[in-house]
Order: C-alpha cells, then structure tokens, then sequence
C-alpha cells in the first residue's frame, strides 16, 4: 500500500493516504475503500506519523484522505499534521468527508485557523435519483448551492451505467460552478458488485475527457492509483 505521494500535474501538492476507524458510513454501493481501517488508535497514529514524516512541504500544499472522513482520524494523528505542515511551512491542507459532518466543518476550520483549509465531499453525481437510488451515497440534498455550501472540492464517480456523456459533462460543468476545484473518478475493478461500463467509459473518454484534460481546476483519475497512492 503506498501511502506517500508527490503530484506534480495541475495543483501541485503532496498527498498522504492515512488509516483511521474507518467510514462510519459505509453505505455506498460501489466502494470497498472503508477496508482500510483500523479500531487501535495508538496503531494508526505509529503507521499515519511516519507517513506524515515523509511530507517535505516542497509545494506548501498538502493533501490528505484516508477510507472515510478526517474525522475519523484520531486526535494525536490530527495535531501531529498541523505539526508537520507548520515546520515544513505548508499553507494548504486538504482534507475529506462525508456530507453527515457538514455540520463539524466549521469547527475543524476553526481548529485548523492557521492553514488555508480546503474540504473534499465525495459528490460523485449531482443526479440526485443517481446518487441516492442507485449509488446510495446518502446525500438526500439536491440544491447544487445547499450541497456545496460547506465544502470547497468535490470528487465524482463516472463510468457506472445509466451515465451519458451529457450527464457526466452536467456533472462537470456545475461541479466548476459550485467549487473551486473537482476530481473526476472512474470507475475501476473493486470487491463491489458495481462494475465498470465500458460503453460508459469510452463515451467519456471520446467526447467529455478532451474538453476538461487541461483544465487547471479538473483532475481527472482514470485510475484510482493515478495520485501515486493506494494498491
């Protein structure tokens, strides 16, 4: 499992894949990411600290996800990021979570004041019958503006049937609209019963890809390792 990364296209910045106690949600039908979890704090802090040891702050940027939330990540692991980014001069920390701790975001903002801190919601579709019906993501809201209002970045999940160029390109366009930056994932193998569409998969690739490749503000995975991290 790498965990430690440098991306060096678009938004220049270090990522670290940290272990916590896990999504609390684990609802969501086409994700397996919870499995990397851990119920020992003392055990995630030993394997997060000599992740974090690895950050150099050569970018001022940060990124950090781990199998659900950062709220999920326990305390000592927390102080010791702020830590690490305060001697290595990092400015930017990024950090996920689930929609369910929207209302928490202001007070890790608060806890956080020194930084510029950006929040990532796993969106992966602003098609709320999609999002909820099909891909059980558990974010009933359908108001774009309501959904980002809490949140910075937004990640969404393209390649599953039912998808179209048209709603992928929708998905994009208002995802630029209501954030500042998004990350477009598509959909790879995992141990869920949702597969990859590869009728889905080449219609983005022909027709939506091109348009957003080189937008400064889109990153686009093809490949869930494609940040250098995770197996």
């Amino acid at each position: 499992m790498e965990r430690y990364s440098i991306i060096n296209e678009k938004n220049s910045r270090e990522i670290v894949l940290l272990r916590g106690s896990g999504c609390v949600y684990k609802k969501c039908i086409f994700c397996d990411y919870y499995a990397d979890r851990c119920s020992d704090e003392d055990e995630n802090f030993r394997l997060n600290k000599a992740v974090l040891e690895k950050v150099t702050g050569i970018f001022g940027d940060l990124e950090v996800i781990n199998s659900g939330s950062v709220f999920e990540l326990d305390k000592k692991t927390l102080d010791f990021i702020k830590q690490v980014c305060k001697e290595k001069k990092i400015s930017t920390i990024h950090f996920e979570a689930h929609y369910l701790y929207r209302n928490k975001i202001s007070q890790l903002r608060k806890d956080f004041a020194d930084f510029d801190l950006k929040m990532k919601l796993g969106l992966e579709t602003f098609d709320c019958d999609f999002r909820e019906n099909v891909l059980k993501k558990g974010i009933k809201e359908s108001s774009p503006a309501v959904i980002a209002e809490n949140f910075d970045e937004a990640n969404f999940l393209f390649g599953i049937k039912g998808q179209t160029a048209e709603t992928m390109q929708n998905d994009i366009e208002l995802g630029l609209k209501y954030f500042e930056r998004i990350c477009v994932n598509i959909m790879c193998d995992n141990t869920t019963g949702v597969k990859p569409d590869k009728a889905v998969i080449k219609e983005f690739m022909q027709k939506v890809y091109p348009i957003y490749k080189d937008n400064k503000r889109t990153d686009i995975l093809i490949n869930n390792t494609d940040f250098g991290v995770g197996d």
